[in-house]
């Protein structure tokens, strides 16, 4: 649909700034490991898919799961590094979807070695506006290869 009005491109882009800024708000926190206020980005009835090379790892349904679940995964790193790329969102009023990609790199200690897990990520995003604030309604993560590494001390 193709926005006419000087006030519908306006909000459109608006609206693209803000979801992109939602994303961007979301790695932040994980890298943060601020799960509490991470969780608050999703709607209260979101859903969570996550699958690793094509295979379904998780379902989560409600903001309370997917901050439980998304705590106790993050408590196995000691660091997270979340990289942002390309993110398009499709926008019809009070709803969106996105396609989003992330570089996501992960560090944990094994056996006394610190070992760097770095996984390529898409999402599949939906979100909902809600209170004037965008929000994710529902997320499939799409882990799609892994690279894991010994960090040398340096």
């Amino acid at each position: 649909m193709q926005d006419n009005t000087l006030e519908q491109r306006i909000q459109t882009l608006e609206d693209r700034v803000a979801l992109k800024a939602l994303v961007d708000t979301f790695a932040n926190l994980a890298d943060q490991k601020d799960l509490a206020t991470q969780s608050l980005l999703f709607a209260e009835d979101a859903v969570v898919d996550t699958y690793f090379e094509g295979q379904l790892f998780a379902s989560l349904k409600g903001r309370k799961e997917i901050q439980e679940t998304f705590t106790g995964f993050m408590a196995n790193f000691e660091t997270a590094y979340h990289i942002n790329g390309q993110h398009t969102a499709e926008i019809d009023g009070d709803r969106a979807t996105a396609v989003h990609y992330c570089l996501v790199v992960l560090v944990n200690t094994v056996d006394g070695k610190k070992m760097r897990n770095t996984n390529g990520v898409y999402y599949n995003d939906e979100y909902v506006r809600q209170g004037g604030q965008w929000l994710i309604s529902k997320r499939t993560s799409h882990f799609t290869w892994r690279d894991t590494m010994e960090m040398v001390a340096g």
